[in-house]
């Protein structure tokens, strides 16, 4: 089946009737490009399992979409947008949920199983000083932005897309604001604290 374009397969896995995974067309057809989708993948998330998960949803939403594929243009580009579109919706549907799903990643870091009970306390303590900070200091737009690129390793690019950033340096400026604003609520608390 090398001898075959992308869009001879994808033709031929239509035209064939069973547009189920067990499809020759459609198996050849996927195992080309998986490992293209999971690079494409990896574009919009550091994390190596997240892209993989990602790029299983990607060729299973291929397969139903599969039909309104036109050939209009090359099959990889239609592949890319597919992916592209199902990555950046994960990832704003990722923004959107409560600030709180960091935290619990924040604990489990923080906390680690050979840890003692007063180091998990202090390790604790801390990490609650840093939300509060994070909280008191940051608009909600840098808290969403800096929670998404240091908890959940969304690269910074990813996240303008995402959130439709409009200035020029897109989340890069969201993440400096917001280290700003830390570095200044550090400061006054450690000022608060020395006396």
């Amino acid at each position: 089946m090398n001898e075959f374009s992308d869009e001879e397969l994808v033709a031929r896995a239509l035209e064939s009737g069973r547009p189920d995974p067990s499809n020759p067309w459609l198996h050849e057809l996927f195992s080309r490009h998986q490992r293209r989708v999971v690079l494409w993948c990896l574009r919009y998330s550091a994390n190596r399992e997240e892209a993989l998960d990602l790029s299983q949803e990607v060729m299973a939403n291929t397969f139903r979409r599969l039909e309104t594929f036109q050939g209009n243009s090359k099959f990889t580009t239609w592949l890319f947008t597919v992916c592209r579109n199902h990555c950046l919706n994960a990832i704003k549907s990722k923004a959107s949920r409560p600030e709180s799903g960091g935290e619990e990643l924040l604990l489990s870091l923080a906390a680690p199983s050979g840890a003692s009970i007063e180091d998990r306390l202090t390790q604790e303590s801390q990490l609650e000083l840093a939300r509060t900070w994070i909280r008191d200091s940051l608009d909600k737009t840098e808290q969403r932005v800096f929670v998404m690129h240091f908890l959940e390793e969304i690269p910074l690019d990813a996240i303008t897309r995402a959130m439709g950033l409009t200035n020029p340096s897109g989340a890069k400026a969201y993440i400096v604001s917001a280290r700003r604003k830390l570095s200044e609520a550090a400061r006054r608390w450690r000022s608060q604290h020395e006396r």
